[in-house]
């Protein structure tokens, strides 16, 4: 879908508000498939750390739930390959959870310092746009730090495994993300950072 313009040039706040939600929505749906798959692994291999884990995929399950509902009111509608996110994130899931307690913890980190990322630049854009919708985001982002602070304290020594691995699960969220948007991700952090270029000037 391509972005409206208006006659100054400057492109529709409205559709990448849409792609905001229509990204934070599948990321979440991803997180809670990641966070089962892990549960599934870890009652059998590591059962003290799936307290944790599911405390964690509770606060998904809500998050995912807060973008849903805040859709309908912006005209905006849930990504069309929700089922890429179900397998992705199982098959990444389970692949770290066998891969032993650590890669959990660095999976976890990886995919929350991504978020992290997404969010910041999103509340950078909302502040003035939507305020509504920024709240939620600054709300949630408290959670998604916590999870971050957790993963991190949570591993054992920082292993070789981390510095390579850290960059690769990133690098396949965005690509998760970019793939189930059908590239709304790109187009969504392209217009925030022209938005914040126009705010400078």
């Amino acid at each position: 879908m391509i972005n409206p313009s208006s006659r100054s040039g400057r492109r529709d706040p409205d559709v990448t508000i849409r792609r905001i939600l229509k990204v934070n929505h599948a990321g979440e749906f991803g997180a809670i498939r990641i966070y089962g798959a892990q549960i599934l692994v870890a009652r059998r291999l590591f059962p003290d750390i799936v307290p944790a884990l599911e405390e964690m995929r509770r606060d998904e399950i809500d998050h995912c739930r807060l973008f849903r509902e805040a859709m309908p009111a912006r005209s905006a509608k849930p990504c069309r390959v929700m089922a890429f996110w179900s397998l992705g994130g199982s098959v990444l899931g389970f692949l770290t959870a066998l891969a032993g307690r650590n890669m959990i913890w660095i999976c976890t980190e990886a995919v929350e310092s991504t978020v992290h990322r997404h969010l910041e630049d999103q509340l950078a854009f909302l502040a003035k746009r939507d305020p509504e919708l920024h709240a939620l985001i600054a709300s949630i982002q408290e959670q998604e730090l916590a999870h971050l602070r957790t993963a991190e304290s949570s591993q054992k020594g920082q292993a070789p495994s981390h510095a390579l691995l850290l960059p690769v699960v990133g690098a396949l969220t965005d690509l998760m993300i970019w793939l189930s948007t059908w590239g709304d991700s790109s187009w969504m952090r392209a217009e925030m950072a022209r938005a914040g270029r126009l705010v400078l000037l």
